[in-house]
């Protein structure tokens, strides 16, 4: 299903992130206004290189979904050991950068609003990188059921999202406080949108998807990333 959301937070976050892929690449490669000096450019890779290999050992074989696969960053990882990938978002311009960077036919495209996408099959792994930061609290729970529903019988989640550092943004940015759920987000052009962004403890959050009947382990990196992996209760769970 590809209908649009009604929800005008949520449109506006869209919005964002199709002016944003042109340049959504620096933040990660943290050039220009990313760029916070060689010491913490250094731990940022650093901390990138451990969510690397954690999903290197997880293994995303199979049938893949990547939802809000964005640029391309992780679907380039995925694909070399999924046997296919369905990669899904509400950007046509992130999808087009993430096409172009990729170049595999074994990645099938999908251009829809999550908040109103449903699964029209069942894959072994669903992946989601810095995606449930920008989820509004109140659709934690029905985001959880797609992903389950999403899944095949002892199907696997991976996802990577951020943690709240002050180093983590540009530097023009101001880092909300820990109780808000939106930030404010500029441009290279000077634009500024509104998006949903909700920094989560590892620990709480594990709890918290433990009482929606996962068993997910949320690890930390050492400043600006947090990962989990497992799946439902009672299923076979990776050994990170």
């Amino acid at each position: 299903m590809t209908r649009s959301s009604p929800d005008p937070a949520i449109t506006e976050q869209i919005e964002y992130y199709r002016r944003r892929a042109p340049e959504y690449d620096k933040w990660f490669h943290r050039v220009e206004r990313y760029d916070r000096g060689a010491e913490e450019n250094e731990r940022w890779f650093r901390d990138i290189d451990q969510v690397r290999a954690a999903l290197a050992d997880f293994g995303p074989s199979g049938s893949v979904l990547e939802l809000a696969c964005g640029t391309g960053l992780w679907t380039e990882l995925l694909i070399r050991s999924a046997s296919r990938l369905t990669a899904v978002d509400a950007s046509p311009e992130m999808l087009a950068i993430n096409q172009g960077r990729v170049n595999s036919d074994s990645v099938r495209y999908v251009r829809a609003d999550l908040f109103s996408w449903e699964p029209d099959r069942s894959y072994d792994v669903v992946f989601f990188g810095f995606w449930l930061s920008h989820i509004p609290p109140e659709r934690f729970d029905s985001f959880w059921t797609v992903v389950e529903r999403a899944l095949a019988k002892s199907g696997r989640v991976f996802f990577v999202d951020s943690l709240r550092d002050p180093h983590s943004t540009a530097r023009d940015h101001v880092l909300p406080a820990p109780s808000a759920t939106t930030a404010r987000r500029r441009l290279d052009n000077g634009e500024e949108f509104d998006v949903v962004k909700v920094f989560y403890d590892p620990q709480i959050l594990a709890s918290r998807l433990e009482t929606l009947g996962w068993a997910i382990e949320v690890e930390s990196t050492s400043r600006f990333f947090l990962f989990g992996h497992g799946g439902r209760s009672g299923t076979q769970r990776s050994a990170l």
